[in-house]
């Protein structure tokens, strides 16, 4: 199944460039049927997607250094910036707001089981990524860039954000991974 190629030759790509090996019109067609598949409890929907492309990936991750206020050096940062563009994933506050109102009893579990659904759309759009000829690799520089993300694209407050996905062309291919002992990790019980 294409699913486990995908998730057979993912990684973190750190080493990309602005040359994708598909049109972008093909990267916003997997992330937004991605993003409809996904599935989410309670069929909340809760998942929001931003990608930035061209001037405004170059301006995403100038603004992005600035927040920081050189915390964070300017290669690392240039090293996002040099990617053709960056998905952005958040979860909607006031869908899980809505929920939590409406079911008292699961409350507490749906921030996360937001995350959860997010946590799935990201590593599809990963795999799907690289399915497609395209690295990627997953950023967290929120909370600390979350008015600076929120601003540039002028995104409701509502609006969480929980990670930052530099995607591109692949400028090195990167060593297969060691495989692990995975007995270590999952339990089979009769």
């Amino acid at each position: 199944m294409a699913v486990y190629e995908g998730l057979r030759k993912r990684r973190s790509y750190y080493q990309l460039n602005k040359e994708l090996p598909i049109s972008e019109d093909a990267v916003r067609a997997l992330i937004e049927e991605t993003t409809e598949l996904v599935p989410d409890a309670f069929n909340m929907k809760s998942a929001r997607v931003a990608v930035a492309l061209g001037e405004k990936q170059d301006e995403l991750w100038d603004r992005i250094y600035e927040a920081f206020q050189g915390k964070v050096a300017r290669e690392k940062i240039d090293g996002f910036k040099a990617a053709a563009g960056t998905v952005l994933y958040f979860y909607e506050e006031n869908t899980v707001k809505a929920l939590q109102e409406k079911f008292p009893l699961y409350a507490d579990i749906f921030p996360v089981w937001a995350n959860q659904a997010n946590g799935m759309l990201q590593i599809n759009i990963w795999s799907g990524l690289r399915e497609l000829g395209i690295g990627a690799n997953l950023q967290h520089y929120n909370p600390v860039i979350d008015e600076t993300v929120r601003e540039l694209f002028a995104l409701p407050e509502s609006w969480k954000l929980l990670a930052e996905m530099p995607f591109g062309g692949i400028v090195e291919e990167r060593e297969s991974k060691a495989k692990e002992k995975i007995e270590e990790r999952v339990k089979f019980y009769r």
